[in-house]
């Protein structure tokens, strides 16, 4: 039984061409040899129509051979200048009418400065300068105005092959720049959601096992309630760090078991409850007409109420606690406050890592953040954050 196998060059199969290897020019290469041939042979059309009264057709074949090694400038640029060189003085030499600085040279020569060191630029620019001088009608005392048309279009050839360098430089500086800064900010994006995480979660899971410990032998069943706010607590904190670290799997295989959406204002309710059981009675006021609020905004409402509840936990003492998520027209606008021990509550004996997610989440979304103790005790945690007309809007 035999087998076929698609042998290189076979049309309609990406990749076939040169036994599946690509090109050694790219289609660019080939765009740039057929515009620098199609440039010499019309000036070399009307130099030799006016000064001999008739087109050689030798100089147009010398023509466009002198343009094909353009095709491999990117993989040897000194090589191909050569040859382009050589091509040129075989058409001075067998053609002797008046030759210009052609496109063809031009292209050979920026690209020799784009990608060679100072000292082969240098060499490789007088040689184009003057090679194309040799074989012409004034040869071999070259006219002034030939020696300073040659020099001055070298002169410009070499300018502008080193300020694109000098610009391709600045903007691989400014995409570098931009990576890192977005490496950063991916950084701090996760660091605020693990904190996030961890301190609510943790927090919850400490005071329920105090709890369940306490009550275990005189209230099983208190215990028993205990525990499983405790399981529920420490599956939700997986699955929302597996959320979170789901970011960190780009390129690998798509899970089977689709991920639970970013939690938002209608979580709010939930986080509430958990608050009343981890010891802290929390009471939760919604003003204003409901509506669907962007998802990076809903999650920014949750995490400032899931940590301005965590710390009232750990730092009020024996508090109440209270919510209040207020809609308006272009804004939206959460307040938690706490009646603990003043100065001394929320986030006054805390790292102050919690604050300070808090206000970066806020002005990514150009809004503001207002924290500190309450005249009367307890603790004030208040944020704004401005809707644009159409995240304002039913959707």
């Amino acid at each position: 039984m035999s087998t076929t196998r698609p042998v290189s060059g076979t049309p309609g199969i990406p990749g076939a061409l040169s036994g599946g290897d690509a090109l050694p020019w790219t289609r660019n290469d080939a765009l740039v040899a057929v515009g620098a041939a199609a440039v010499d042979l019309i000036g070399f059309t009307l130099t030799s129509q006016v000064e001999r009264g008739s087109v050689p057709a030798v100089g147009c074949v010398l023509l466009v051979v002198s343009a094909l090694p353009l095709l491999a400038r990117r993989r040897a640029p000194v090589l191909t200048l050569a040859a382009v060189l050589l091509l040129g003085l075989v058409l001075n030499l067998s053609v002797p009418v008046e030759q210009h600085f052609n496109a063809t040279v031009v292209v050979a020569l920026y690209t020799v400065i784009r990608s060679k060191g100072a000292a082969v630029a240098v060499s490789a620019t007088l040689v184009a300068v003057t090679m194309p001088l040799v074989g012409q009608t004034s040869w071999p005392r070259p006219r002034i105005v030939d020696l300073a048309g040659n020099g001055s279009a070298g002169v410009l050839v070499a300018i502008a092959a080193i300020v694109m360098n000098r610009w391709h430089r600045e903007i691989e500086a400014n995409r570098r720049l931009l990576a890192d800064r977005a490496v950063a900010d991916e950084r701090r994006r996760i660091a605020r959601e693990l904190h996030d995480i961890v301190a609510h979660h943790i927090t919850t899971m400490q005071l329920m096992a105090g709890g369940a410990r306490a009550n275990l032998a005189c209230d099983p069943e208190v215990a028993r309630e205990a525990l499983v706010t405790l399981e529920g607590s420490g599956r939700m904190a997986l699955r929302e760090m597996r959320q979170l670290l789901d970011v960190l799997r780009a390129g690998d295989e798509v899970e089977e078991e689709p991920t639970a959406p970013q939690p938002g204002v209608g979580d709010l309710e939930r986080i509430v409850a958990e608050s009343c059981r981890a010891g802290l009675p929390t009471a939760l006021d919604v003003r204003g007409e409901e509506r669907p609020l962007p998802s990076s905004v809903g999650l920014t409402v949750f995490r400032i109420v899931q940590e301005a509840l965590t710390n009232a936990r750990k730092y009020a003492g024996g508090a109440r606690a209270s919510v209040r998520l207020t809609y308006g027209p272009d804004e939206v606008a959460v307040e938690v406050t706490d009646d603990g021990a003043g100065a001394d509550s929320g986030f006054g004996s805390g790292s102050g890592y919690g604050l300070v997610g808090m206000r970066e989440r806020v002005v990514l979304h150009g809004g503001t953040l207002e924290t500190g103790p309450l005249d009367e005790g307890g603790f004030l945690v208040s944020a704004r954050l401005p809707l644009k007309a159409d995240e304002g809007a039913l959707r």
